[in-house]
């Protein structure tokens, strides 16, 4: 089977694949990531993850292609990326204190078949104050984040409990991840250049 593409901008979802020593390439697929009047979370990530796949297919043709998507949501609420700083403090203010669930759902599309995964995992903030919210949003990470925090970066420190796939709240869940490259015979764990 030839490389796989990660259908992806994301810079986390290439390093965590990096990290399991899968070969591919980059070539990001731009299609209307809005949710659906009252549409609940977990259709929405496999509804994007789908779409991601189908768009990339329209574009590169045939090979293996991975897509994923990530959201946030919060008593069943979507909390999506932050167009703004004052939508980042606005996020991170609703998020402190409390439990949420991070929903990932990838797609792996090659030979005409195509499988898709979801993972759930629920993430439990400690209480954040203003202060630390304002040092946060100068820090930087918010911008183009789920929920506005990266739990790979300075977020990890808001961060009381997590249940779930870690790997899945940074972007692309490794576990379910290995599952669909081993559905389609895709190594990982590779060194070879």
């Amino acid at each position: 089977m030839s490389e796989l593409l990660l259908a992806s901008g994301s810079p986390r979802r290439a390093e965590l694949l990096r990290q399991i020593g899968v070969q591919f390439v980059v070539a990001p697929v731009p299609i209307d990531e809005s949710p659906l009047p009252g549409e609940c979370a977990q259709h929405y990530v496999l509804r994007m993850a789908v779409e991601k796949s189908q768009a990339a297919v329209r574009c590169f043709g045939s090979g293996a292609i991975l897509t994923a998507d990530t959201t946030v949501a919060l008593d069943g609420e979507i909390l999506g990326k932050p167009g703004s700083q004052d939508e980042a403090r606005a996020l991170l203010a609703q998020l402190s204190g409390r439990s949420h669930q991070v929903l990932s759902a990838i797609c792996l599309t090659a030979a005409g078949r195509s499988e898709s995964r979801f993972s759930a995992t629920t993430v439990t903030f400690a209480a954040l104050s203003d202060s630390v919210i304002e040092r946060y949003l100068r820090y930087g990470e918010s911008m183009d984040k789920a929920g506005g925090y990266a739990i790979q970066g300075a977020a990890a420190a808001f961060v009381e409990a997590i249940e779930g796939s870690y790997s899945g709240v940074v972007g692309l869940p490794l576990q379910a991840t290995c599952q669909l490259l081993d559905a389609f015979a895709i190594p990982y764990w590779s060194r070879l250049s």
